[in-house]
């Protein structure tokens, strides 16, 4: 079997498989389908300094290839992860505690309150921010950097990965911002805007309007960017983005990355993360590949 082990900011990770923050809680429910100490990490729920209730429903629609997301960052707040899931999950495989805020101080705060008790902070900077008039922070090169160094400031025990937004202009520059705010990874992409109709109704089938698009019809499009933000910068990059199987991950750290995030998938089937992880293992025995790390960035364009 090869040696599916990754080193991420220091950190060695069994194998690069992480489940998507959003698409698998805290862990608890999928620890009742398999033993989820098997998986490499586990990225959190999207935490804020307070609980959310999230947006009105609905707020999941299904396309054919993907799914579009509201949500709103529905969770019970930070506090509440640490007295209740963080020990229990830190037992069981390395941490990626996903934070969100509104303004620059919510994110110093959340980042300097998981200081030190998580092995990884994930930074959501598709999040509104307020000072913009709504304008997520991941929207510019500029807000991008300052949110990121004023988040580092507040972690520097904790490796700081930056979730970038696709929904920008030049990924490379976006990456290349987080970089010089001090991160330690990038992570991408996070959703894609979108739009779904009810044709009946002649509405919008989200109560939100508009949501995350996310799921296998994005891969081509994530895979891409993965490649122009891991050339664009020295820092490790895990990738995400429709991921459905293990050839698509080995897709991801040849454009790339280090490690990769499984997503809506995990909707699909509930055991997608060992299956991919499986599927590592045979597609490495069959291709004479003895250590998976050395497929990263290993694209050579035609």
């Amino acid at each position: 079997m090869a040696d599916l082990r990754v080193n991420l900011c220091g950190v060695t990770l069994k194998n690069p498989v992480i489940p998507a923050s959003g698409t698998f809680g805290f862990g608890r429910e999928y620890h009742e389908i398999y033993d989820i100490s098997i998986l490499g990490a586990v990225a959190t729920k999207g935490l804020t300094l307070r609980p959310r209730a999230g947006n009105p429903t609905p707020r999941i629609a299904e396309r054919r290839g993907v799914i579009l997301n509201a949500v709103g960052l529905q969770n019970p707040g930070v506090e509440h992860f640490i007295a209740h899931d963080l020990a229990w999950l830190k037992e069981k495989t390395k941490v990626i505690a996903n934070v969100a805020g509104e303004t620059l101080a919510e994110y110093g705060e959340i980042c300097a309150r998981l200081n030190g008790l998580v092995d990884f902070l994930e930074l959501n900077i598709s999040c509104p921010n307020v000072k913009c008039g709504g304008m997520a922070f991941g929207v510019k090169p500029g807000s991008i950097e300052e949110v990121t160094a004023v988040a580092k400031k507040n972690c520097p025990q904790t490796p700081l990965i930056v979730k970038l937004s696709p929904n920008v202009e030049s990924i490379a520059e976006s990456a290349r911002a987080a970089e010089r705010g001090g991160a330690d990874a990038i992570s991408l992409v996070n959703t894609f805007t979108g739009l779904a109709i009810d044709i009946e109704r002649r509405r919008p089938v989200l109560a939100n309007n508009t949501g995350g698009v996310s799921g296998a019809g994005i891969k081509p499009i994530a895979v891409r960017m993965v490649y122009e933000a891991a050339r664009a910068v020295k820092i490790p990059v895990v990738g995400m983005g429709g991921i459905t199987c293990a050839e698509d991950a080995v897709e991801f750290l040849m454009a790339g990355a280090t490690a990769v995030q499984v997503g809506t998938e995990n909707f699909t089937d509930t055991r997608a993360c060992p299956r991919i992880i499986e599927g590592l293992n045979t597609w490495c025995d069959a291709h004479s590949v003895e250590a998976l790390s050395s497929l990263t960035g290993t694209l050579k364009l035609n």
